[in-house]
């Protein structure tokens, strides 16, 4: 009894307000978030300008496509995401600010949620600390995709379901855990799988109540109609990645696996400790089984994008509040106290040891000389519409600055490609203007992405080179008759970009300090 009135007055339960400790840490923790946001403000990753594209053209009327005019493809997989950035479009407010903005409010109601649901002080500063003190936080907030909205959402209902555990009286809207399903799903296809368990267990404690299976018809119809409507309007079940991806990148060899552990070790062993304790075995399992289902895809897979283990990061709220409620059946403050100190140390450390961590810091910079000065260049070229055509194989800064009709020869983007055609074939047929090619050097490789770049090369000038990194390169090619015009674009806007960044490519913490200081 004495100790649970200890952790009531610690949580500030017997006024109905945070104690005083916990509104520092809660101040702490988002001044925290605000100085990691801020450092890494320039990050905007070249997908998230695939999402922006389908926006724009949304919201310019021609409806989620990637080119206006042509057969509709689904190169995006998020949806309600893509939807909510549409409306800013005709604002004129930039579209990666909205990104940013947006998903540092959903890492604050985060924060909110790490501090507020422990029970103790030990709990709250695990959690938090842990969350705010990650590298990988503040770069997937900034980074312009749906990772922090997806990863509240999927909290949120480990949360209620959670709470229900503790007690099956507790108030939860029979509303509120469908509609979260229904969000995951559209930010995300496999969304569904993170909120499922959580779901599962609201279903089963309140099966008797009337409402729950009338919102969760509700929810699924609504469901149906939009894989439906999708499935109608773009020709194929699943978004075009789907299909370029499977069976491409599929690895078993189990490092995805090893480093999510060896970073989130702490955190992941108090939240199994949890399953040992009573007061906290069926929230940790629920825990343990989200981010299961959460991480079978890419545990399986080796998948594209998964800088700063994006895929994992969706679980890392998770792992931080079971983390917490370990720490919260400790008796012994000093010894929670301690653990705690070295769950934050370690997962902090971790965070910086990664071995993408010093390129994605330095990322918005590079993207900014290379893909984004390439995509201004073509902007800027004066040409008659048929004749703004391009072809890309990092179909993102680049096509969406352009405003151009892009073909993507991954297939991302191109239906054709992801559903069997030879990308040789298809970049021949199309004959873009401007073939932009990645590379490792100065010189265009024999072949990229199972395009044979040589006919396709064939006739084409070679009019600018934008390198991202020592080792990454934007090599633009272009026809004959619009080379000129496209080469003095491009030297204008690659000189522009190499102004208005540090100018250094390596790839270092020292380089990202001294940005961010204003000393380079």
């Amino acid at each position: 009894m004495l100790r649970a009135r200890r952790q009531a007055a610690d949580r500030g339960q017997d006024t109905g307000r945070l104690s005083p400790d916990r509104r520092i840490l809660l101040a702490a923790a988002l001044a925290s978030l605000a100085v990691g946001v801020w450092a890494c403000w320039s990050v905007t990753v070249d997908d998230a300008y695939i999402t922006y594209r389908y926006s724009a053209n949304l919201a310019h009327g021609f409806g989620p496509v990637w080119n206006p005019g042509r057969t509709p493809v689904e190169g995006f997989t998020n949806f309600a995401w893509m939807v909510w950035h549409a409306p800013w479009v005709w604002l004129g407010v930039p579209l990666p600010v909205v990104s940013k903005l947006t998903a540092a409010a959903c890492a604050a109601a985060i924060v909110w949620v790490l501090v507020t649901e422990p029970r103790t002080r030990s709990g709250a500063v695990v959690a938090a600390g842990s969350f705010v003190l990650f590298l990988p936080t503040w770069v997937h907030v900034d980074a312009g995709l749906e990772t922090a909205p997806f990863a509240l959402v999927v909290l949120r209902a480990v949360v209620l379901a959670a709470r229900l555990l503790r007690d099956p009286d507790v108030v939860v809207s029979s509303w509120e855990m469908p509609a979260l399903l229904l969000l995951a799903g559209t930010l995300r296809p496999d969304g569904v799988l993170g909120v499922g368990p959580a779901l599962l267990v609201w279903l089963w404690l309140r099966r008797s109540r009337r409402s729950t299976w009338l919102w969760t018809a509700g929810g699924g119809a609504l469901g149906a109609g939009y894989v439906a409507a999708r499935w109608a309007y773009y020709g194929h079940p699943l978004p075009n990645t789907f299909y370029v991806k499977v069976g491409v990148e599929a690895t078993t060899d189990g490092r995805w696996i090893e480093l999510t552990a060896a970073t989130l070790l702490p955190l992941l062993a108090f939240a199994v400790a949890a399953l040992f304790r009573s007061r906290t075995a069926g929230p940790a399992a629920l825990v343990l089984a989200s981010c299961t289902a959460l991480w079978i895809i890419p545990a399986l897979s080796a998948p594209a994008m998964d800088y700063l283990s994006r895929f994992a990061w969706h679980g890392f709220p998770l792992v931080c509040l079971a983390a917490a409620w370990a720490l919260d059946t400790v008796d012994l403050r000093r010894v929670a106290a301690g653990a705690a100190v070295v769950a934050v140390g370690w997962t902090t450390v971790a965070g910086l040891l990664a071995p993408d961590g010093p390129s994605m810091v330095n990322y918005g910079d590079d993207l900014r000389r290379a893909h984004i000065a390439v995509g201004l260049a073509l902007a800027d070229t004066d040409l008659p519409a048929d004749r703004r055509t391009v072809a890309v194989s990092d179909a993102g800064a680049i096509p969406y600055f352009s405003g151009w009709t892009a073909t993507d020869y991954i297939g991302l983007n191109d239906g054709r490609i992801a559903h069997g055609a030879d990308p040789t074939e298809v970049l021949q047929a199309d004959d873009p203007s401007v073939v932009v090619v990645t590379s490792s050097s100065p010189r265009p490789p024999a072949a990229s992405w199972r395009t044979d770049l040589t006919p396709v090369l064939a006739g084409r000038e070679l009019v600018g080179v934008a390198q991202m990194r020592p080792e990454y390169f934007q090599l633009v090619f272009a026809t004959p008759d619009v080379a000129p015009q496209v080469r003095t674009a491009l030297d204008r806007r690659l000189a522009e970009g190499r102004a208005v960044t540090d100018a250094r490519l390596d790839p270092g913490y020292s380089r990202w300090l001294e940005r961010v200081l204003g000393l380079s």
